[in-house]
Parts: C-alpha cells; sequence; structure tokens
C-alpha cells in the first residue's frame, strides 16, 4: 500500500485520537502563555513561532507520544516549514512516529453574520495545497464558528465548508470540515439539529471516492451525529473540546460512539515549559491516556 493508503487505513481503523497541535486555547500567544512563556519573551512572528514551534516539538518527540494512541497531529503551516531533529515536521511524525500528518488551512474567521463566523477568503489555497502534498500532508482542517441556531448562517458555513473541502480533495488530501458550533451558543442544540441537516445534505452530494472527515463539537444530545459516523463519505467523525476541561470533554466524549478526539486545549492542559523533561512526559502521558480510553468506547 501507499503511505496515503496506509494513513487513510490508520485512520479509518486504528483507534487512537488526532492530537490538535494547530492551535491551543485561542490564538499562539494565548497557548504560549498557558505553557509558561510570557509574550516578553520573544519579539516579532518569527520568534513567536520559533516558540511555539519547540512546544510542538517537546510534545510530539515525547516518549508518550506514538502512533499507537494517536492517530494524528494537525500542524500548523510554520510548523510543517520547519524540522524536527533534523526532519521536516510531517515526515517525522509518519516515519518515526507514525502519526498521520494533518494541516490547519484556514486563515481565521471573518466577522460574524448571520450569528455565524465564515472562514476568511484562501486566495493562496491551492499553492498551499500542493505545498502540503509534496511534504507529505496526509489531510486538512479549516474551521468556522456557529454562534447561533440561524438556518442562513448555518447553511452559509456549510456550503463553504464543502466547496474548500472539493478543493481540497482534487489535490489528493482528505479535509476535516470543521463547523464548530459554540459551547457557548445559547439555543446549542437548536443549532445542531440545523448543522446536522446540512451536513448530511452535503455529504450525500459529494461522489464515491470523495471521502471526508468531520470535526464537530460535542453534541448536547449523546450519539447525536451517528447518522454521520454512519455515511459512506465520511472516513473519520472527531469531536472537539471546545473549551470544555479535559474531564468534562472525555466525559461527553465517551458517550459518543464511533467518534474520535481532535482535542487541543485538552491535550495541553497542565503542560509547562518550566517543568523537566520527566515532569512534562509523565504529565502528557497522562493527557494522552485518557483522551485515548475516551476515544476507544
Amino acid at each position: 500500500m501507499s503511505n496515503f493508503e496506509q494513513q487513510a487505513a490508520k485512520i479509518r481503523n486504528q483507534p487512537g485520537f488526532i492530537a490538535a497541535l494547530d492551535q491551543s486555547g485561542g490564538s499562539t500567544p494565548k497557548a504560549l502563555k498557558l505553557y509558561g512563556v510570557a509574550e516578553t519573551s520573544y519579539s516579532g512572528e518569527t520568534q513567536m513561532m520559533d516558540m511555539i514551534h519547540a512546544m510542538r516539538s517537546r510534545i510530539i518527540t515525547s516518549p508518550s507520544f506514538g502512533g499507537n494512541r494517536i492517530a494524528g497531529a494537525i500542524l500548523f503551516e510554520a510548523t510543517m516549514d520547519r524540522e524536527i531533529q533534523g526532519t521536516p515536521t510531517a515526515e517525522f511524525l509518519w516515519t518515526r512516529k507514525q502519526v498521520v500528518p494533518f494541516l490547519k488551512i484556514d486563515k481565521g474567521l471573518a466577522d460574524e453574520a448571520n450569528g455565524v463566523q465564515l472562514m476568511k477568503p484562501m486566495p493562496t489555497l491551492d499553492q498551499l495545497l500542493v505545498k502540503a502534498k509534496s511534504k507529505g500532508i496526509f489531510g486538512t482542517k479549516e474551521r468556522s464558528v456557529i454562534k447561533q441556531a440561524n438556518a442562513d448562517g448555518i447553511r452559509a458555513v456549510v456550503a463553504q465548508q464543502f466547496e474548500v473541502a472539493r478543493q481540497v480533495l482534487g489535490h489528493g488530501l482528505v479535509p476535516i470540515v470543521e463547523p464548530e458550533v459554540d459551547i457557548k451558543c445559547p439555543d446549542k442544540a437548536a443549532a445542531e439539529a440545523l448543522l446536522k441537516t446540512a451536513i448530511q445534505k452535503g455529504l450525500d452530494a459529494l461522489a464515491p471516492g470523495q471521502d471526508v472527515m468531520l470535526k464537530l463539537t460535542l453534541p448536547s444530545t449523546d450519539d447525536f451525529y451517528a447518522g454521520i459516523v454512519a455515511h459512506p463519505r465520511v472516513l473519520k467523525v472527531v469531536a472537539l473540546s471546545g473549551g470544555y476541561s479535559r474531564d468534562e470533554a472525555n466525559a461527553r466524549l465517551a458517550r459518543q460512539n464511533g467518534v474520535i478526539a481532535s482535542f487541543s486545549r485538552a491535550l495541553t492542559e497542565g503542560l509547562t515549559a518550566q517543568q523537566s523533561d520527566a515532569e512534562f512526559n509523565a504529565a502528557l502521558d497522562g493527557a494522552i491516556e485518557s483522551i485515548y480510553q475516551a476515544s476507544r468506547t
């Protein structure tokens, strides 16, 4: 089998979860602050990305981090463009850790309209996808946010997500469609009902072979997305932690059959730059094991 076929089989069949190393707790400065790195410790975009890459590298090279419990990892473009121990990051993930590499491709969120935030335009997406494919990336992730149960807004989010997904598929990559429902949405269950209907229509419109993944907020009703999990065009459904604590996210995830985690902040919760390697590895191991167990149910 080709690398792509091996990676697709791993995502579809092997127990494990997706480590979302593209963002933690919001912006990169906030992620670094949670890790114990103050904004005064760096100056400018390049130094900031070097700092976050050091954090990501420490996680990825930890003996606790491996393909036995982690199916895939989502990267920043800047992380993809850097190396770990002299090896390009995506190549290191797959060849050294047997972890499938994904790339975050969206450029952030547009201003809220109709109760949602669409993705900002991505005029250079084709060039990025060509680069990603050349670096051994398996799939992509693109995020938009739903803040109200607004039918027009939710339809617009899903339409944009599937438009981008088709562009990604055209480059031989697997898209993770991520229409996040804000956990603070005042009518979250109603928003999820509208979202499920729109996603099912989007999936039904895909042709055989156009398989996608979905990254969804842990729903208000257990097993709410069972029909989507079973859809023939869905490689995997993964859940985002969305601001829930790790314990709360794990408890909710354990009640969603066939769904695995794709946690960011909940994965790195409790990790700091000041920890010794032994302390860091032990904390990371505990986090990985708890998320892995919740993903197995």
